[in-house]
């Protein structure tokens, strides 16, 4: 369905998109993640056909993207987006006619359950009420391809919450690609069913939650026992202290010997370490 194909990009001497290739054949919600200028929005508005790519090949079923081709049914949704300051109900109605596909009911249903007042205009709702609002009408039109950067900026822990429960309805609604970009991690995890980390422009890892479960893990111990074992696993980070030992490792597990203790690496530690480099010493 959508396929990077050795795609570059650059902005004068800065390359913010490396080389970089990635497919997605099928629907899912899926978390993109990375830290701050890792490339994350400028793969967005690539996809999006926003901006051209310097080199390499952009489809989204199998037809090329760019500013001059930009595909039919992607929607996306920038951090900070701004709607014009009309009343709530009529942002959903001018959504309704402009959008064949708008999902009304949805909307209006949504705007209910997270106490947005219908009859308070845009510029009088807070920031974080501005971003629900937002996504939600970018979920209500049900596009093939829905795109959100940082949709829980100025969210509180209920928000957040909220929104994670959107995201879910929304999909199980109208089952879609669903692309979000978001530094928390864990959270996101309740409702993501694959992840993306990118870092300097490049994917360093696509692979469902599950199995990041299951092959992310820390083994502690004596520096003496631990350091024979990782000439054979794939150890993406590690902390010494004295001669005792923490090595994070994705891969298989294995058994440890006597004297190691084996643990479930949490997502955001694997992600720490996947994009910080084996030299965490």
């Amino acid at each position: 369905m959508i396929k990077f194909a050795n795609v570059t990009k650059q902005y004068g001497s800065l390359t913010a998109i490396d080389r970089l290739s990635l497919n997605i054949p099928g629907q899912g919600i899926f978390c993109l993640l990375g830290r701050n200028g890792a490339g994350k929005t400028t793969l967005m508005k690539l996809l999006a056909g926003h901006i051209a790519a310097t080199d390499g090949v952009i489809t989204v079923d199998s037809q090329r993207v760019s500013p001059r081709s930009m595909p039919e049914g992607v929607n996306f949704i920038e951090g900070g987006s701004e709607q014009f300051n009309m009343k709530v109900s009529a942002l959903i109605d001018t959504a309704a006619e402009l959008q064949e596909d708008f999902d009304r009911d949805f909307a209006r249903e949504m705007v209910r359950r997270f106490e947005l007042d219908p009859e308070k205009r845009y510029k009088k709702l807070s920031f974080g009420m501005k971003t629900m609002l937002t996504t939600i009408i970018t979920l209500a039109n049900n596009s093939k391809v829905i795109l959100l950067d940082e949709p829980t900026l100025g969210f509180d822990a209920i928000m957040r919450d909220q929104f994670n429960t959107l995201l879910l309805e929304s999909y199980h609604a109208h089952p879609r690609v669903i692309i979000v970009s978001t530094h928390l991690i864990d959270e996101i995890a309740k409702v993501t069913e694959r992840l993306i980390i990118i870092n300097k422009g490049r994917i360093l890892v696509e692979t469902g939650i599950g199995d990041i479960d299951e092959r992310a893990y820390t083994l502690s111990g004596p520096v003496s026992i631990i350091t024979p074992l990782l000439g054979e696993l794939n150890c993406i980070g590690k902390t010494i202290a004295g001669s005792v030992m923490a090595a994070h490792i994705y891969g298989d597990r294995i058994t440890p010997p006597e004297g190691v203790t084996i643990d479930r690496l949490s997502l955001q530690d694997f992600f720490i370490h996947i994009v910080g480099g084996k030299g965490n010493e």
